[in-house]
């Protein structure tokens, strides 16, 4: 009877044990709809001098998804599909060393999750969710078999503007809610948060991810804007070593001619060169030193998020 007992007291404690949470390695991708693929090809491609390992088709044969490659772990993913409701963007990716654990885990903190993962057209273990402002969040475990395994070491010429994506950028409604599903459930830690000279508002808060060196950036609005004034707020961050040299680079390429925008270096609030730029649907790709010009690190923001 007390082994029995034993027995059913070990089991329940299993049975009430927390999940444990996998881990959260980086940003995947960032997934966006855009109108008009050869444009977009031209300006992630031939301008910014990336590759393409492989697309998806639709139906008729045309291209359903162009993945243009950042490097190993990081890529776009250019829909041809029509936006539908969050402006340009379609979804942000983060990557785990466990899918099954992440859906479980997910579950256990009341996260609306799928029955099971599934297996991706490329390859790769998957579950998406949403985030607290409707944002698709895809969760990716790659697997060494799938398109993206089989890549590794390939599609990355020097072409390449950059070779990391530091962070994503999204649209943040509620900061209190984005900070319980990504820091209390995801494990994301604030690092720093900024705001614009004229404000008197909070703008950005950073979030890195528990186990790597990528980041997510909220981007804080007391109302979110239009849909289609959404592109320059959604936006991928390129890391470049010397960004004089960077933006020197794309100057003297062919396909700078159809790129009708100036280029225009700026030092931001966070003390780092940066440079923006825009793809043909008005999607913001910040091209960004990693360090402060001077070494030192600007001060996080004290003023109060937008209510």
């Amino acid at each position: 009877m007390k082994l029995l007992a034993a027995i059913t007291i070990t089991g329940t404690l299993l049975a009430q044990a927390p999940v444990e949470r996998p881990r959260v390695l980086g940003v995947a991708h960032m997934s966006l709809f855009v109108s008009d693929l050869a444009k977009a090809r031209e300006f992630y491609e031939d301008f910014l001098g990336y590759a393409e390992p492989f697309t998806l088709p639709n139906p008729d044969g045309s291209v359903h998804i162009a993945f243009v490659k950042i490097n190993d772990y990081q890529y776009l993913e250019l829909f041809t599909d029509p936006p539908k409701s969050d402006g340009r963007l379609n979804h942000i990716g983060l990557y785990t060393d466990s899918a099954e654990r992440m859906r479980a885990y997910l579950a256990s903190r009341g996260v609306a999750v799928p029955a099971q993962i599934t297996v991706n057209k490329i390859g790769n273990k998957k579950i998406s969710v949403e985030d607290p402002d409707g944002h698709g969040v895809e969760i990716v475990e790659y697997q060494a078999d799938s398109w993206t395994g089989k890549d590794t070491g390939k599609h990355m010429p020097a072409s390449r503007i950059s070779s990391r994506m530091m962070h994503v950028g999204i649209l943040v409604g509620n900061l209190d809610a984005a900070t319980r599903f990504y820091h209390g459930i995801l494990g994301l830690n604030e690092f720093w948060r900024g705001n614009s000279a004229t404000s008197t508002t909070l703008n950005w808060v950073n979030m890195r991810v528990p186990d790597g060196e990528n980041h997510v950036e909220f981007m804080l609005y007391r109302e979110l804007p239009a849909q289609d004034k959404r592109g320059s707020a959604h936006h991928i961050c390129l890391v470049v070593p010397d960004l004089q040299k960077a933006v020197d680079a794309l100057e003297s390429r062919p396909a700078r001619k159809n790129y009708t925008r100036e280029i225009r270096i700026i030092t931001g609030v966070d003390r780092k060169r940066q440079a923006g730029l825009f793809d043909p649907d008005g999607t913001r790709v910040e091209l960004m030193e990693e360090n402060p010009i001077d070494g030192q690190a600007a001060p996080s923001s004290n003023l109060p998020p937008p209510r």
